[in-house]
């Protein structure tokens, strides 16, 4: 979250300085989707939210900034349509799936971030949701995770981790497959240190044990790849996602982006054209301010775990919630 609050930070100084077209091209980059009408009251309890006061240092910003106990979940989205995601690797299908799912939790002063990864093989009870034609999905139980995206986009996403979690989704971004390349790439690659040898055909992915420079070829590559380390499930792979945020939000950190303009705008182009979010955050106004109330967080103040899981008793291939322990770790971000 540390590389969110630097890009749009970013973002909203270098749309002023480069005059209305800039702001109005990345502002546009940025899709949307309206996951509050679309669900309605039929959600867990917000938590108590309150807009910070203004003080002395924040009285030239024209925006509040927003405080108060947030979560985020955030998908990375496998999209099967585009050219751009195809040479990527996302095959010759249509469609997509929410191949990687983190619901962030920041704490009301944005002093620490929780980042909660769900494994797209869980299986769960996937609710009825609302889809675009005005219809609604059945009830299914007992399907994977990352089928909820597939039959009913973001809001059934949600929907479907608010059942879940019992935790209240305050806003949403989904990051694309090919946005998240062209991101890196801007940023001049990320660096990343692997345990043991990865060799996944699959995802195109050849390292060796050590420390490694990706492009964004590379780093989706690290992000998808499960074949070629640990056993070869989805929770080896959560673990290199894990390590992919935090090494993004220090490149972020430690890149100098304010005294090169140029690759700035690169790079708030990438993350703006890579967005999709809800109608909280769907404008850099909106980004912006939660960016600003996260200028304090650092990647050493963010904990990285993942939904304590055990295998499915029906298919060993599939996990289940590890009860009580994952009621419990969704019980202390509410």
């Amino acid at each position: 979250m540390k590389a969110v609050a630097i890009v749009f930070g970013c973002v909203v100084v270098l749309g002023g300085a480069a005059g209305g077209w800039a702001y109005w091209h990345l502002e546009s980059n940025i899709r949307s989707v309206d996951i509050d009408k679309a669900l309605g009251d039929d959600r867990p309890a917000r938590a108590d939210q309150v807009a910070a006061s203004p003080s002395a240092s924040a009285s030239a910003s024209p925006e509040p900034v927003e405080t108060g106990v947030l979560n985020l979940l955030v998908l990375g989205s496998d999209s099967r349509t585009g050219k751009a995601n195809k040479a990527l690797g996302g095959g010759d299908s249509g469609g997509a799936r929410s191949d990687t799912a983190m619901v962030v939790h920041l704490n009301a002063d944005r002093s620490e971030a929780t980042v909660v990864s769900i494994p797209r093989d869980t299986l769960v009870e996937r609710p009825s949701c609302p889809t675009e034609s005005g219809g609604t999905t059945a009830v299914a139980y007992n399907v994977m995770f990352n089928s909820a995206y597939a039959v009913g986009g973001p809001v059934c996403a949600v929907k479907t981790v608010e059942r879940l979690t019992g935790v209240r989704m305050d806003h949403f971004l989904e990051v694309d497959f090919a946005g998240f390349a062209k991101l890196v790439d801007a940023l001049g690659g990320v660096d990343v240190t692997t345990d043991e040898d990865i060799d996944d055909e699959l995802s195109r992915l050849h390292l060796t044990a050590g420390e490694h420079h990706l492009g964004g070829k590379q780093a989706l590559a690290f992000a998808r790849t499960r074949h070629g380390v640990g056993d070869g499930s989805d929770l080896g792979r959560i673990k290199l996602q894990q390590q992919l945020v935090k090494a993004l939000a220090d490149e972020v950190s430690g890149s100098g982006l304010l005294t090169d303009p140029t690759r700035l705008y690169k790079v708030a182009d990438a993350a703006t054209g890579s967005l999709t979010a809800d109608t909280g955050l769907d404008s850099l106004t909106e980004l912006s301010s939660l960016a600003r109330s996260l200028s304090g967080l650092t990647s050493d103040s963010m904990t990285t775990v993942m939904m304590p899981v055990v295998p499915a008793p029906s298919d060993s291939n599939r996990v289940v919630a590890d009860q009580p322990e994952a009621r419990e770790l969704w019980e202390s971000l509410r």
